[in-house]
């Protein structure tokens, strides 16, 4: 799938790590390192603008090693890039050690991956089919 995108930082596009990766990692691009302190976050911008395929996000994940590392992970997680948006790309980040982290300029900050979705077409109800589930919310089907 082809994205269009704009690179206005100095560093490299996102690349895939391996041949069956899902996500790339982007960086920060900033001017000087930030501190995040211990519950701390802030909004990192990538210096990335995409023009993604209507059908399309992208959403924006934590990076695993950053967060069992470090305890710094993003806020809103997955964010969603939607297809409309020519925006930079910014990572809300967040820190939920109890140690301050600093944000380095071109650090690897977060991943993105592209996924499908689809738009949903409401059709009102006046009841929904029986599941074997039902109504059972929050830990109803068990810790097996």
């Amino acid at each position: 799938m082809t994205v269009k995108v704009l690179n206005k930082s100095g560093n490299p596009l996102p690349e895939y790590a391996t041949a069956l990766s899902a996500g790339m990692d982007v960086r920060a691009d900033i001017d000087a390192p930030v501190v995040l302190g211990p519950l701390h976050r802030a909004i990192v911008p990538t210096g990335l603008y995409l023009e993604i395929p209507a059908g399309f996000e992208v959403q924006v994940r934590p990076r695993s090693g950053l967060a069992a590392k470090k305890g710094v992970t993003v806020l809103n997680s997955p964010g969603t890039i939607d297809a409309d948006y020519r925006g930079e790309l910014k990572v809300i980040l967040v820190n939920i050690s109890d140690e301050p982290f600093t944000v380095e300029p071109g650090e690897r900050i977060a991943q993105i991956v592209l996924a499908r979705h689809e738009q949903i077409e409401w059709e009102e109800a006046a009841s929904l089919s029986d599941s074997q589930r039902g109504e059972g919310g929050f830990g109803s089907t068990g810790t097996k």
